[in-house]
């Protein structure tokens, strides 16, 4: 079943799967295309420095690059940066990278920034920040080497080396933000734009 009314399936700017789950199971028919973006020169070449905006300025770049590949059609891009006070993290490249973003979360709180772009023939129609403030408890060396030994290759795929819906969760001891924030994709301003437009049924 599903609630899109657009004449095409929207477009996910994105191989995320918890994006993928998150429209789906919000009933909304949509493809899923990568953008074939250098997310790290684009941020190089853009002078940003805060967390928010560069975030707002990937998921822009994101669905901006397929939505000129493919005219007429609605295209989603989503970005999401991790900072600690003034640090600002990115994927950890692998399992030493991993434990050293652990160790320098644990015990502390940082932000995530989460940020959407709609864009339809070049064109950005709609855009949204949100924000969730993660409280990771403290942890032993024992703890941070047990729960990547357990997570593996999945935490290479998100900022902070953590993924909330899976074993994430047990490194954190306070949450305040939407569950759709911290999975990347600020999923209530989005369907109210969606439902804006005449896309959604419900």
């Amino acid at each position: 079943m599903t609630l899109w009314r657009g004449k095409e399936p929207l477009i996910l700017a994105s191989q995320s799967h918890a994006r993928q789950v998150l429209l789906a199971n919000a009933g909304i028919n949509f493809e899923s295309e990568p953008a074939a973006i250098d997310e790290r020169q684009i941020q190089q070449k853009s002078n940003l420095s805060t967390p928010r905006d560069i975030a707002a300025l990937l998921a822009r770049e994101k669905c901006l690059f397929v939505s000129r590949r493919r005219p007429g059609r609605y295209v989603v891009g989503a970005d999401q940066t991790l900072a600690l006070g003034t640090r600002l993290f990115t994927k950890p490249s692998g399992r030493i990278q991993a434990a050293e973003q652990l160790r320098a979360l644990a015990g502390r709180s940082h932000e995530l920034y989460s940020a959407v772009a709609v864009a339809r023939d070049g064109k950005i129609l709609f855009e949204k920040i949100a924000i969730a403030r993660m409280s990771m408890r403290a942890l032993s060396e024992a703890e941070i080497g047990a729960y990547l030994g357990e997570a593996g290759a999945a935490v290479t795929s998100s900022v902070g080396a953590y993924q909330l819906e899976g074993l994430g969760v047990h490194l954190f001891e306070r949450i305040e933000g939407d569950h759709f924030t911290i999975l990347g994709l600020p999923m209530l301003a989005l369907l109210e734009f969606f439902r804006s437009e005449r896309l959604l049924g419900a």
